[in-house]
């Protein structure tokens, strides 16, 4: 059996806006626990901004690969040869395929600060699920990778 040299690897981070709110929620926190004194205030400074912190960085830590003949976003992990064709996603087709146009049996790694998107049909007939919904900044560089791996 021979491994694909397909591959593509990305995270998808948290814009810096968030990692703004993660401060200002810390900075609340200090707010709140000022009237009980200074080392309440920097526990709230530093115990908020690190709690908020740790959200952001878990939400924002997903990853999107493609190796050793397989798609792994987040916790999937699906073989290529149980994947269709994949369609990229232009920000208004994502869109519309994270509200209306969604399925609720389809796996969906999205992220709404992330415009774009790719999709891709699970011909697995064992595999309720209808398809996949990645959402990724590099939509033709994940395609290419999955039309790599199928052909490998």
């Amino acid at each position: 059996m021979q491994l694909s040299t397909a591959h593509h690897d990305e995270r998808l981070t948290a814009p810096r806006s968030w990692w703004g709110i993660a401060v200002m929620t810390g900075l609340a926190g200090a707010l709140m626990l000022l009237p009980l004194g200074t080392l309440p205030l920097l526990a709230g400074l530093v115990g908020g901004t690190a709690l908020a912190g740790l959200v952001v960085s878990s939400y924002g830590s997903a990853r999107v690969r493609v190796v050793n003949g397989a798609l792994a976003a987040g916790e999937a992990r699906i073989p290529v040869s149980a994947l269709g064709e994949p369609e990229i996603l232009d920000a208004e087709e994502a869109r519309a395929w994270r509200t209306y146009k969604a399925d609720p049996r389809a796996f969906m790694l999205m992220r709404s600060y992330v415009p774009t998107a790719v999709r891709i049909e699970v011909t697995d007939p064992a595999d309720p699920t209808p398809y996949v919904y990645v959402s990724t900044r590099e939509p033709q560089a994940l395609v290419s990778a999955l039309r790599a791996a199928r052909a490998a």
